[in-house]
């Protein structure tokens, strides 16, 4: 059996100009710029609309399931900011796989985050939309008709809002990183102004009497409610994307990691015993727009809720920005390994930004946010993620024992049992999901080795290396390509 084509972290950092201006992109993020981002690929449809899914399986205990999918993310976070700090790349856990457990499982990984990030710019989108009709409805007392507000699958025709917010983001991250950045950063203040906003208000009607029973479902509600839960998290590991245009990426992107999983973690438990104190667990569980809901019932009046929806489609557009961003960098760092068809890695010299890739992106997952119901695959997605996360803190183990002398800028704590523990918690979510999840898993996964031995294999740029593992030199000079 062929040993695996393992490309050096090295080499990785030297191909992309990491160190220097990587690939074509213009380093204009700064640890500021990077929290932002990080907090705007996170906060949105989660929380916003995915909190009363969580209700609906844990309970008030869904405190209880938000701290431990945290857990599960935070053992994660931390290989991410090692991982981040060492190989500041765009390629994110696709180019650490690569450099840590070979090509094959690179591109699987690679394969995986088409679902996560893919499914997430959907499904987000498609939440963008409920938002928009709630705001619609506390300004005019119309909404949308639903032939225009949902898809096939859901009683309309065509998911309008959701094409068009997946629109605006393409057209903002083609016109450049520094205005993305701002974008995302003013969106972020909004949210997390909503957010507090919502707790104030939530706390002001608090009655203990709606946290009973605490756990009406015990722990396979917990459980169920982790696994709901978990989604609300997916997000973080963007913040990796940025590496070729961040600043000072080795000491800034750990950094940012670690303090936007500790925003994110206090803001979620917090907004979900203000929702359950308020109003109850029953009266959140499985209800669109619950945020504006919980508004309306407290202060007896539309206008909060108005403003809480006008926070929800600030706070969710800005994820799709951030994903989009985060999906589109990890194409142009597959595509520049060969793997993917090089249109993917071309940079347009004047916005300095991958013009095609952003824009096939955006066409791409347009069209089942705006005809598909995505409630099937959100779990798929969600087993998609946590397999990611799992081979991540896998590739921490491997490399510090095959690159012992690597320039990390942050290491993994109480190594090695945190990346353990990590992978401890990722499979036990992954079993959550079911069996019915698992069969699609396997069937995704046999599909990506399918497209990974009939192309990527063969125009890797591997592929013409002599012991596994090495590049030719033509491989490790490939200059960019520019529009």
């Amino acid at each position: 059996m062929p040993a695996p084509r393992i490309k050096s972290p090295h080499l990785l950092v030297a191909e992309s100009g990491a160190d220097r201006e990587g690939h074509g992109l213009k380093r204009t993020m700064g640890l500021f710029q990077l929290i932002c981002f990080g907090v705007g690929a996170i906060v949105g449809t989660g929380i916003f609309v995915g909190l009363s899914d969580s209700v609906a399986q844990a309970g008030p205990a869904v405190v209880v399931s938000f701290v431990l999918a945290a857990l599960t993310c935070v053992f994660t976070a931390f290989s991410f900011a090692e991982l981040g700090g060492a190989i500041p790349v765009s390629g994110s856990s696709y180019s650490f796989a690569y450099a840590g457990l070979g090509e094959s499982t690179a591109f699987l990984v690679g394969w995986c985050l088409l679902l996560e990030y893919g499914v997430s710019i959907s499904a987000v989108a498609v939440g963008w939309s409920q938002y928009v009709n709630e705001l619609l409805h506390s300004l005019t007392g119309l909404q949308l008709p639903a032939a225009l507000s949902a898809g096939p699958g859901d009683g309309g025709v065509i998911n309008l809002p959701a094409v068009i917010v997946i629109a605006m983001a393409s057209a903002l991250l083609v016109r450049g990183v520094r205005e993305s950045a701002r974008a995302t950063a003013a969106m972020a203040a909004v949210k997390l102004a909503i957010l507090l906003a919502f707790c104030v208000i939530g706390y002001s009607a608090f009655k203990d009497g709606n946290l009973t029973p605490f756990s009406p479902a015990g722990l396979g509600g917990i459980g169920a409610g982790t696994t709901a839960a978990f989604f609300s998290y997916i997000g973080f590991d963007a913040i990796t994307t940025a590496g070729e245009e961040a600043k000072n990426p080795r000491r800034h992107i750990p950094v940012a990691i670690l303090v936007c999983m500790g925003i994110v973690t206090l803001l979620y438990c917090a907004v979900a015993l203000a929702a359950i104190g308020a109003i109850g667990g029953d009266q959140v569980a499985g209800r669109p727009a619950a945020f504006s809901y919980v508004v309306n019932e407290v202060t007896g009046s539309a206008v909060g809720g108005g403003v809480i929806a006008f926070g929800a489609v600030v706070a969710i557009a800005s994820v799709v920005l951030a994903v989009m961003y985060g999906q589109t960098r990890i194409l142009m760092s597959m595509s520049r390994d060969g793997l993917i068809p090089r249109v993917f890695e071309k940079v347009s010299p004047k916005t300095s930004t991958p013009v095609a890739g952003t824009l096939i992106v955006a066409v791409v997952f347009a069209l089942p946010a705006a005809f598909a119901s995505l409630d099937a695959v959100m779990n798929l997605c969600t087993i998609g993620t946590l397999a990611i996360m799992a081979v991540v803190n896998v590739t921490v183990l491997a490399l510090r024992r095959r690159e012992p002398g690597l320039d990390r800028s942050f290491r993994v704590p109480l190594y090695p049992v945190a990346p353990l523990l990590g992978i401890g918690f990722c499979l036990y979510l992954m079993w959550e999901t079911g069996w019915h999840t698992w069969i699609q898993f396997a069937v995704f996964l046999a599909v990506g080795l399918a497209v990974y031995g009939l192309y990527g294999r063969r125009h890797s740029t591997l592929a013409g290396a002599a012991p596994a593992g090495e590049v030719t030199p033509a491989a490790a000079e490939r200059e960019p390509q520019a529009v």
